[in-house]
């Protein structure tokens, strides 16, 4: 007799090599066109399936998680956030959640790297000059952007993606200072040369440029709230690669247009995708399509841990990736 195959409902188009695989394993419902689900649509298919996988575009709240059928299992998440799950929900209804960690912790302190070197160098600035026919030629005063060099890094969240930005911002002089629940370790505080900040706030007042790279929980919704904006130093950079809810985005705005953040390197926002107006008229503020994990490796990388994570699920082992509560 042939092995089962359970029923697997995607809901987004994925690397055509993941998508091949799961052709394979599995009876596979998947989203050629890469249409965003409708709710109607998310909820046929969480009534049908026996595993379903969304990604940060859906929102899998309670109202949903009610309406799955009684053979879903699993909810396979293609992605390491997982705060667009209703996770205590799901466990409440006796379904797994796993998620895809690891994978892209390189390309996102890349992009973070990135975002801070063109708000720094103004680099989007003088692109946007050659291509409006404004350049006429080198003068003394033209572009002057901020040397890296000496200049005080403070990253909130020293997780995978918080140390790989530090190590690539000490390799371009940059001083590494961190906020956390908890100090690192020390051979890790060591090696880079790292200072742990127990009050984000006085960390906030004394730094260059921030990075914001803790997840999304109900604790860090507003963590950059307009009162610990008010305490950067005008001249500051603000790079954000995690999530866009993590920062109050209208006072960000308006702090930015009032010259009291002196620039800022944006890869999400808080109403995704729509995007503060004001943002988008500042030359000041590099802005990107929520692209930090945007790379072929990464992307089927994820896609490997989604079906690493059903298979070992339906051989009737524990998912290497379970998200449990305590991670909430």
């Amino acid at each position: 007799m042939a092995a089962h195959k359970p029923k697997v409902f995607v809901t987004r188009k994925l690397p055509a090599p993941v998508e091949a695989r799961m052709a394979e394993l599995f009876q596979a419902t998947l989203n050629p066109d890469d249409r965003p689900r409708t709710g109607p649509e998310l909820a046929a298919g969480i009534a049908e399936a026996e595993v379903f996988v969304p990604t940060i575009t859906d929102r899998i709240d309670k109202a949903l998680i009610d309406q799955a059928g009684p053979n879903l299992k699993l909810i396979a998440n293609f992605g390491a956030g997982f705060d667009h799950i209703d996770v205590a929900a799901a466990n409440a209804k006796g379904l797994i959640v796993t998620n895809t960690p690891g994978v892209l912790t390189d390309d996102t302190a890349d992009t973070a790297m990135a975002l801070i070197m063109a708000a720094a160098r103004r680099t989007v600035e003088g692109v946007d000059l050659i291509r409006a026919g404004g350049f006429s030629g080198w003068t003394p005063t033209l572009m002057l952007g901020r040397r890296l060099r000496g200049k005080k890094l403070g990253i909130i969240g020293m997780g995978r993606i918080g140390q790989s930005l530090a190590r690539r911002a000490k390799a371009f002089g940059l001083e590494i200072h961190y906020h956390n629940r908890k100090p690192v370790g020390p051979r890790i505080e060591e090696e880079l040369a790292a200072t742990w900040w127990e009050s984000l706030d006085q960390m906030l007042a004394h730094m260059d440029i921030v990075s914001v790279n803790c997840p999304h929980t109900p604790a860090t919704f507003h963590l950059l709230s307009a009162r610990r904006l008010a305490l950067l130093q005008p001249h500051v950079i603000l790079v954000n690669t995690a999530r866009g809810e993590i920062i109050d985005e209208a006072a960000m705005a308006n702090m930015l247009t009032d010259g009291r953040i002196g620039g800022a390197g944006l890869d999400v926002y808080e109403h995704e995708p729509a995007i503060n107006p004001k943002l988008l008229k500042l030359p000041n503020v590099v802005l990107l399509p929520h692209m930090g994990s945007a790379t072929i490796e990464g992307r089927v990388e994820m896609g490997e841990k989604v079906l690493i994570n059903i298979q070992t699920f339906m051989d009737g082992h524990k998912p290497p990736d379970r998200v449990i509560p305590s991670m909430l």
